[in-house]
């Protein structure tokens, strides 16, 4: 089961990693559904810049390599202190994904019934504690 639980985690994490990578060089698709939007649906809450989206799929990546080294999946590098750490903060930074900013995203969002809202409880908050959950077990293995 926790075999399961890392891979898919990774897996995850490797291919939103390079749809990052995609929209940071101009893709289209799935854009619709991925930034907040304003009350009225019409305009996002903000349009990232390219580099940014590169620095957001770089650690997403690397979230990714942690996982797997901190559960014993990568036979190069032994796990230590620092991952044990990284991933107790990284699982802190899905869980607060989570929870959300209290106006745009996550659980407790005053904005509802946009298009990212619906995608937002249907998809990424559960996405985003199952991956908090991931990156818990990969600590307590």
């Amino acid at each position: 089961m926790t075999l399961f639980l890392i891979f898919s985690s990774a897996g995850i994490l490797i291919f939103v990693s390079l749809i990052h990578v995609y929209w940071a060089f101009g893709g289209r698709w799935g854009t619709s559904a991925t930034l907040p939007v304003k009350e009225d649906g019409a305009s996002t809450v903000f349009v990232p810049p390219m580099l940014i989206t590169l620095i957001v799929s770089f650690f997403i990546l690397l979230f990714s390599i942690i996982l797997l080294d901190q559960s014993g999946y990568l036979p190069f590098y032994y796990s230590n202190a620092l991952t044990k750490w990284g991933c107790v903060f990284i699982a802190s930074i899905f869980i607060l994904r989570t929870i959300g900013d209290f106006h745009y995203i996550g659980i407790f969002k005053k904005i509802r019934g946009t298009h990212f809202s619906k995608y937002d409880t249907w998809m990424y908050i559960p996405l985003c504690l199952y991956l908090a959950i991931s990156f818990v077990v990969a600590v307590i293995l």
